[in-house]
Formats: structure tokens, C-alpha cells, sequence
């Protein structure tokens, strides 16, 4: 085989690949993780059965594979939010509050995160994806969170569970307060932000 056709070859392969991922995404929205069936994302990919199980293995490992290729899109903006927002040095309350805002602003009214949210509310989600990056924006977090610590910022044994607290001090609440529909609903949010920064930092300052 040459050269030429071994690209052609591994194209139509990559073709194939994101068809899966397209249709089994569409399909897990649509019909939820149980009733979609891989005869169903085969079919809706224009791809053979064997092809499905040849990329991917199994229905569970396609979910995890759609998961990861969103989480991926969001693991960029939560790390250039770190690296911009949180550097080594910042001044924390600071820091940690345009942190915050950033990441809400970018990505609460994102239909990534959308579909982040409506696909980890499934019931596989619930369950461990061997190979899933969904978590590595948190890991991100804590590994800042970690450096705080080393520096004598924060007050903590367990870096992790300070990046928890701090998430649903912010993020958590402030999503249960959002409702893009009621006017004036982002000045709520952002008063939450700025409480739960300040909650945050009694607790680990």
C-alpha cells in the first residue's frame, strides 16, 4: 500500500470515527443512553455494525467517548481561565473571583456545557468511564488549588476537597440560581459568585 493510499486509507478511518460520535451523541439526546442501541448509532452513521465495534467496542464506550470530546472543549476554557485568572503570586480573593466569573460567563450559556450537563445527567453517568477526561477541568483546579497551598495561600490537608467546596460555594449554586429567561438573573448569579468566594476564603484563609 503506498503512502497516498494509506492517508486516504486513515481519513476515511477518522470519517467514520467522528460519523459515530455524531450519531451516538444526536442519539443519547434524544433517546437516552438505554434506549439508543448500537444498531441505531450504526445506522444513523451510515457505518456497519462492525465498523461501531471495531472504533469503539461497545455502547458504554462510545458514551464515554462523546463525553470526552466535550469535556475536551471545556478543558480549554477552564484552562485558560486558570493560567489567566490564577496565576502564581495573585492577589487569592481576587484571582479566585475572576476565576469564577470567567468560567461562568463562558461557559454556563455555552451549548457545550449544555450538553456537558444533559449527557452526565444520564444514567451511565453515574458510573466510572475507564479513559474519560470529564473530570480533568476539576483536576486542573486542584492542582492550583495545590499550589495555594504550597505557597501558605490556603489552609488545607486535602486540596481536592478544597477545589470542591469552592466549586459548590460558586458554580453549583450559581446554576441553581441561573435562569437565562428571568431579566437580571446574571446579577444574582455573579452576588452568589462573590458570596461563595468570600465563604471559601473564611473557611481556608
Amino acid at each position: 500500500m503506498t503512502a497516498v493510499e494509506q492517508s486516504r486509507r486513515r481519513g476515511r478511518s477518522e470519517q467514520k470515527h467522528t460519523a459515530v460520535l455524531d450519531a451516538a451523541q444526536a442519539l443519547f439526546l434524544a433517546d437516552g443512553y438505554e434506549r439508543t442501541s448500537v444498531d441505531a448509532i450504526a445506522a444513523r452513521a451510515e457505518v456497519s455494525k462492525r465498523t461501531v465495534y471495531d472504533h469503539f467496542g461497545d455502547k458504554e464506550r462510545i458514551y464515554g467517548a462523546v463525553m470526552d470530546r466535550v469535556s475536551e472543549r471545556l478543558l480549554v476554557t477552564v484552562k485558560a481561565a486558570i493560567e489567566e485568572e490564577l496565576p502564581e503570586g495573585c492577589d487569592l480573593r481576587s484571582g479566585l473571583l475572576s476565576f469564577a466569573r470567567r468560567v461562568a460567563t463562558d461557559t454556563f450559556s455555552s451549548s457545550d456545557f449544555t450538553l456537558f450537563r444533559r449527557l452526565l445527567g444520564m444514567s451511565i453517568g453515574k458510573r466510572r468511564i475507564t479513559g474519560s477526561v470529564r473530570n480533568a477541568p476539576k483536576e486542573l483546579f486542584v492542582g492550583r488549588m495545590a499550589s495555594f497551598f504550597k505557597a501558605g495561600a490556603i489552609i488545607t490537608e486535602n486540596p481536592w476537597r478544597a477545589a470542591e467546596h469552592f466549586i459548590a460555594l460558586t458554580f453549583l449554586l450559581a446554576l441553581d440560581t441561573l435562569d437565562p429567561a428571568v431579566e437580571g438573573a446574571w446579577n444574582e448569579v455573579d452576588e452568589v459568585l462573590v458570596d461563595g468566594v468570600d465563604t471559601f476564603l473564611r473557611a481556608y484563609t
